[in-house]
């Protein structure tokens, strides 16, 4: 009787440790084809346009403003004014990001930040605090920012450059 148990343990034993091996080589075979597929297929996929110089850069660039990448510009800090109302004077503050497609737009846009500023600084201190306390107001308000950037950018630069002006904060006290 005492055979036949140490026959049965000895039986489970083998079981679990074939089962053990046959876990373990499936790892194994599975790690090596991940890692066979990775190393094969990506690899560095050099471009023959590369090896001509500056002109893949370009077409890398033409590419991507034409792709309508966006990309914003935060300006350096909140715009704070105060703003007249029929019942009081209120204090507003606004923080602005541009947003401008392609590279070269950014660059522009960076570029000619104190005029921006300045032409945002002459419409959000033409605002009425009336207004600025509606949804509609603040739609209008930024609208007219947005046709005023364009304005001043296209006076500098021969193009529009800024897409549109966001308010990222508004507080109005």
């Amino acid at each position: 009787m005492a055979d036949k148990e140490l026959e049965i343990e000895e039986g489970g034993k083998k079981k679990s440790k074939l089962m053990l091996i046959i876990i373990i080589a499936v790892v194994v075979l599975l790690g090596g084809g991940a890692g066979a597929y990775f190393f094969l297929f990506s690899g560095d996929d050099s471009n023959p346009t590369e090896a001509e110089g500056g002109a893949a850069d370009a077409v890398i660039e033409n590419v991507a403003a034409s792709s309508g990448q966006a990309l914003y510009v935060a300006m350096p800090r909140p715009f704070t004014f105060n703003a007249p109302g029929v019942a009081r004077e209120r204090i507003v503050q606004i923080e602005v990001q541009l947003m401008v497609r392609g590279a070269a737009n950014e660059d522009l846009a960076k570029r000619h930040i104190p005029m921006i500023e300045g032409a945002l600084l002459q419409v959000f201190s033409a605002s009425n605090a009336d207004d600025l306390v509606t949804d509609v107001g603040k739609i209008e308000l930024k609208e007219r920012a947005t046709a005023q950037v364009r304005q001043v950018m296209t006076e500098l630069e021969s193009s529009p450059v800024v897409e549109q002006v966001l308010f990222t904060g508004f507080v109005i006290q």
